[in-house]
């Protein structure tokens, strides 16, 4: 996070004063949000963050429905030089409070059901912070391996073979030479 406790991105709901028709919560950044935007997903820039949120009360939590867009550079793993991504993700998270009746002891058996898509998020308290929510959007859909276009190993004119090459590939020709076989 930024050094003050304030959240990045200005996306705080409360539950208690959300209207029954839900309420549109619209995020744009600033240089020096997409700054340290950049900074938390470790990539050179992000160029441009915007989302578009529709938050609408859900069984005593809140349904998020909505898109994110942001463009993000990246270096390139192959020649370091910058990679342009442009992200279009779809957005849709329920967050409900934590049942207090069935909190589960240690040593007691939880059932998860991993096939479900709409595994719920639990929250504590009045409030919704849903920044962390886009951070997380947008870091999954990050490159983690960002290349430009037609670009590869050997493009670069390195020795990619079997065949050694460089000072400890002398060493070892060397080596092979001078030992007996028995």
């Amino acid at each position: 996070m930024s050094q003050s406790d304030a959240p990045i991105l200005d996306a705080i709901v409360r539950i208690d004063r959300l209207p029954a028709s839900g309420r549109s919560v619209k995020v744009a950044t600033d240089a020096q949000k997409r700054a340290e935007l950049a900074q938390i997903l470790k990539v050179d820039a992000v160029e441009a963050f915007d989302a578009n949120l529709t938050v609408t009360p859900l069984r005593g939590g809140i349904r998020a429905l909505g898109h994110l867009s942001a463009r993000v550079v990246q270096s390139s793993v192959v020649s370091f030089e910058p990679v342009y991504q442009d992200i279009e993700e779809a957005i849709d998270r329920v967050f409900l409070p934590q049942d207090t009746e069935k909190v589960a002891t240690p040593g007691s058996e939880v059932f998860v059901d991993l096939e479900d898509d709409d595994f719920p998020d639990h929250i504590d308290g009045p409030e919704v912070d849903l920044s962390a929510l886009l951070i997380e959007t947008i870091g999954l859909a990050i490159d983690p391996y960002p290349r430009r276009p037609g670009e590869s190993v050997e493009s670069l004119g390195l020795n990619v073979d079997g065949e050694a090459s460089g000072p400890f590939a002398a060493l070892t020709k060397l080596k092979k030479s001078t030992d007996i076989d028995q």
